[in-house]
């Protein structure tokens, strides 16, 4: 019987899952078997496994529930045969504050801990901990390991996890913590892979999803990022605004009145692309509505002009740059962003190959280029399985026991 990791990324409406067989050092970087479920709270939700989608009926009343015991029968249908079983769940926590900076076995404390940091990732933290409570309470034995999103970034220098605040804060965990961990950890490792000793250099790697950062790193480590206290900061995101001045806040509040649950509603949901163009938070959709929709237009050139200036200031911090590396589902696919992006930084010698740019391929910069331009998709649950599958195997180094049989959430 060979044992798998379940690596679970919970979101507020979707949850992908991967299953990594464990029999080597660190499972192998394609899941055994993976899918998703999306829409999870809204009309019709879909799930996707090995390639096929299909819609699904969720409970109404607790639908995100309904959908995790979805995956659960499909996991259990998937090992009918008896010839695997999950040793263990990695989950991928958004916030590990600043007790939590490695992958950790979770127990009710651990996880009555990782509750205090919902309000600074609440489009996340509380889905993923909601996964993790229910396994923790139908199947106490089944180790699970929290992976960190902040965790990657416990190599920034003091001066970059400082805020100018009292000192007082800092002492109480108010600072910059960096997030897109997981993200950032596996490109550290396959820029390595294909980029050699360039990768080691001054690096930038632009993680471009629905939220979004940028990460500055030299030796393959995290030296500065935009995204600091909270998954608020830094770049403008489909929906969520990005670094604001904090008097923008103090207004909503003193002159337009508005509550903080309401002011939280905004800045999450109702800002950045979504926000301003009025339309969509979807780039490619505003791409399709530029010509004619001003706003549209307006929303992609903030976005773009405040990834180029953010990784501007990352120039400052590294010295220069030899890599530039753009991931997740806008970064990986999007090319015309991308193009638009390298435009701006021109001026440092970058120079795209259309060609190469249009396909996607993983270098997209000309010979010609003084910085190598990269796309390197992501692949957050590997790092997680890996993650987890340290942690367990060091349990089981010094406690030996049984990790369980084939379950799911």
């Amino acid at each position: 019987m060979k044992s798998l990791i379940l690596a679970l990324n919970c979101g507020s409406s979707s949850i992908k899952f991967a299953l990594f067989e464990t029999d080597g050092a660190a499972p192998p970087r394609k899941p055994w078997w993976a899918g998703k479920i999306d829409g999870i709270t809204g009309a019709e939700p879909t799930a996707t496994v090995e390639g096929h989608r299909a819609s699904v009926v969720l409970d109404g009343h607790d639908p995100y529930r309904a959908a995790l015991r979805y995956i659960r029968t499909r996991i259990e249908a998937k090992l009918a045969t008896g010839r695997h079983r999950i040793a263990g769940v990695a989950h991928r926590v958004v916030h590990g504050g600043s007790r939590y900076r490695e992958a950790t076995r979770i127990s009710k404390d651990v996880l009555a801990d990782l509750r205090s940091y919902i309000p600074l990732a609440p489009l996340h933290q509380p889905f993923a901990l909601e996964a993790i409570a229910i396994l923790l309470a139908e199947q106490p034995d089944l180790p699970q390991v929290a992976c960190f999103d902040t965790g990657f970034h416990r190599t920034l220098p003091r001066v970059e996890q400082m805020l100018p605040l009292p000192y007082t804060m800092w002492e109480r965990g108010v600072r910059r913590y960096g997030f897109h961990g997981l993200s950032y950890e596996y490109a550290a490792v396959a820029l390595a892979e294909r980029y050699g000793e360039v990768a080691r250099g001054r690096t930038i790697v632009a993680h471009l999803g629905s939220g979004a950062s940028l990460c500055a790193m030299q030796g393959l480590e995290s030296v500065a990022t935009t995204m600091g206290f909270s998954a608020l900061d830094g770049l403008m995101m489909n929906t969520r605004c990005g670094s604001l001045d904090p008097g923008v806040v103090l207004y909503l509040m003193e002159v337009e009145g508005l509550p903080p649950d309401r002011i939280a509603h905004l800045l999450y949901h109702d800002s950045g692309l979504r926000g301003v163009s009025g339309s969509s938070g979807d780039p490619q959709a505003l791409l399709a509505l530029e010509a004619s929709q001003p706003r549209c237009r307006d929303a992609l050139a903030l976005y773009v002009r405040r990834i180029v200036r953010e990784i501007g200031a990352l120039i400052a911090v590294l010295g220069g740059l030899d890599l530039l590396a753009f991931t997740a589902g806008i970064g990986e696919h999007n090319a015309e962003l991308r193009a638009r992006v390298c435009a701006g930084l021109r001026w440092l010698g970058l120079n795209i190959d259309d060609r190469a740019n249009a396909a996607s391929e993983p270098t997209i910069s000309t010979p010609t280029s003084r910085v190598l331009i990269a796309v390197e998709p992501t692949n957050e649950e590997w790092i997680a399985a890996r993650s987890a599958l340290a942690v367990i195997r060091d349990l089981d180094d010094r406690t030996p026991r049984d990790s369980g049989s084939a379950v799911a959430p």
